[in-house]
């Protein structure tokens, strides 16, 4: 199979969809794999490094697209790119359809088959190829909360570990999966008060058990989130339901209530946001002010980080990766229910109800089981 890798064109988005080492397993099982010049030089993965490695190097995303039969990608296509993919080619990448309607219309348009990295799940109930950057992104909230709270930077002037003599700050973490439970090792790292709040009472007893009690464990309610919200000086968003639009848990009237300089971060922007003041933003432009109360809403916060990130998600990615490659996609997703709820989009069919459930009505879209879609 001719693998393309095409370099991200997202705003400060430094990643790329495979590392040179990962460029050699796939020719290693005998696959051919184009990377566009210069798309991972900006993290110190050369043209020379891919070339030694067994990668034809492109001049072009154009003849990427134009040849390729399998695209692997890091964030979601942005228009022009959905434009150049084709019916019997495969794109393997982050899409977070459900708050994307431009994507979706474009991806359902092009005939492609469209697999989503945060959708494929493993034996466990989890999300393996999400979670490396729900690591990355829950331990960059606390280290960018407490950047922002920073005075210089539109913050209260609060020092989240304190001092001697002067309590540490307040974060309240809402939602305890990978995301939070990073975002909490991080600010109980930097000596934060941390309170989580989670649904499930086994995961808070196992967080409990995690944090050995140096952390507050809250049920979240309503009025738990409005309480705590209130009295936090960073407020970190981590809330996930797996290919569906956020939940708006913190409202207007929540975030008027915090104090003057906190700071929210929303990690779940992608998935649209979990504060109804929410809007993305980019590392060129990460913060705005909503009543007092600074927002950092990065859509791709890991990309701050892009060399990690590359690396880590590739680890993830890669097993994967090498199965469509080798079987082909269509008999790779039959044979691994994992890998098939990866797929939301199939030759101009969306086969993700979550997609359906957020844009079917506004979009004229139906729902088509995966594995209907492919036999």
């Amino acid at each position: 199979m001719l693998v393309g890798v095409p370099k991200e064109i997202k705003n400060h988005e430094y990643r790329i969809g495979l590392t040179p080492a990962a460029v050699k397993e796939f020719v290693t099982h005998g696959h051919s794999v184009m990377v566009e010049t210069n798309a991972g030089d900006a993290i110190g993965f050369t043209d020379q490094m891919y070339t030694e490695a067994g990668a034809t190097i492109a001049p072009s995303a154009q003849q990427i697209f134009a040849e390729a039969e399998m695209i692997v990608k890091v964030k979601e296509p942005q228009p022009n790119e959905c434009k150049l993919l084709s019916k019997g080619q495969t794109l393997y990448t982050y899409l977070h359809l459900a708050p994307d309607a431009t994507q979706t219309e474009l991806l359902v348009a092009s005939g492609a088959t469209c697999i989503a990295y945060e959708t494929v799940t493993d034996g466990h109930g989890g999300l393996p190829l999400l979670a490396p950057m729900s690591e990355v992104a829950g331990r960059m909230s606390v280290q960018a909360g407490a950047h922002y709270l920073e005075k210089s930077h539109g913050g209260s002037g609060t020092l989240l570990g304190g001092v001697p003599g002067v309590a540490p700050g307040k974060v309240l973490v809402i939602g305890g999966g990978v995301v939070g439970t990073n975002a909490a090792k991080m600010a109980l790292g930097l000596g934060a008060d941390v309170t989580i709040l989670d649904r499930s009472l086994p995961r808070l007893r196992q967080l409990d058990d995690i944090f050995r009690g140096q952390i507050k464990t809250v049920f979240s309610t309503v009025d738990a989130i409005e309480h705590y919200s209130s009295k936090a000086d960073l407020v970190v968003g981590a809330v996930l339901i797996p290919g569906a639009a956020a939940p708006k848990l913190l409202n207007r009237e929540h975030i008027k209530a915090m104090k003057p300089g906190s700071v929210l971060v929303d990690v779940a922007i992608d998935q649209g946001g979990c504060f109804e003041t929410s809007k993305a933003t980019t590392h060129q432009e990460p913060v705005y002010t909503v009543d007092d109360v600074v927002h950092y809403c990065v859509a791709n916060m890991p990309g701050g980080v892009a060399r990690t990130s590359t690396m880590a998600l590739n680890n993830a990615t890669m097993p994967f990766g090498l199965a469509l490659a080798n079987k082909g996609p269509k008999q790779a997703m039959l044979d691994d229910k994992h890998l098939l709820a990866g797929l939301n989009v199939h030759e101009g069919k969306v086969t993700y109800k979550a997609v359906v459930d957020a844009l079917g009505e506004e979009l004229g879209l139906s729902y088509t089981p995966a594995e209907d879609a492919l036999k």
